[in-house]
């Protein structure tokens, strides 16, 4: 996955029991890594767990392992369903960076994660774009089966590996779901 092209990164978490405050919240946030190459996808797939943890902190989680893995700069659309990570990127973090990373209203939550994303997002061109959760969109339902199976599994996927997205889009298509999804060539960059 080169420079020369761009990756189209689908990015969703997981936490698992929120609504108890008495016991470990596990959480996973994972990745489908897309580039079109010779008029196909080529597909990678990244996970990580936590066994106590927020949404919010697997949302960064998502962004910042598929950064870390890419080892030249590229240029990256990310898309994910987390406000959080979206606004975030897009509105708070240079305000946050201007005032000695604050926030108007105390400290900033997660600090050290916004820190390390803020670092890779000067070493590549990041796009990112919100897309509504569990809405039918394929690569974002896929993405959250990934991160689920993380916080459930308590697992990761040690980098980028081999990506499992047409096996489980066969699978939901048996389901009869997405059944009008239809690879094409990536919108313009």
């Amino acid at each position: 996955m080169g420079t020369r092209h761009t990756l189209y990164v689908h990015a969703d978490e997981s936490c698992l029991g929120n609504q108890f405050t008495d016991r470990a919240n596990p959480g996973g946030a994972a990745a489908l890594v897309e580039v079109w190459r010779s008029g196909a996808w080529e597909r990678r797939d990244l996970w990580v767990s936590e066994p106590d943890t927020t949404n919010n902190r697997m949302a960064l989680r998502s962004a910042i392992e598929v950064l870390e893995a890419l080892r030249r700069p590229c240029s990256v659309r990310l898309w994910s369903d987390s406000q959080y990570l979206v606004r975030g990127i897009r509105e708070w973090l240079p305000a946050w960076k201007a005032r000695d990373w604050r926030r108007r209203s105390g400290a900033v939550e997660n600090l050290e994660l916004w820190q390390t994303l803020d670092a890779l997002l000067q070493r590549h061109d990041v796009r990112p774009e919100w897309v509504r959760g569990h809405a039918g969109h394929p690569r974002n339902e896929y993405a959250n089966h990934l991160a689920t199976r993380a916080a459930k599994d308590r697992s990761a996927s040690g980098g980028l590996v081999p990506s499992g997205f047409e096996e489980w889009l066969a699978t939901e298509r048996d389901r009869g779901r997405y059944l009008d999804f239809e690879e094409s060539a990536p919108p313009d960059p």
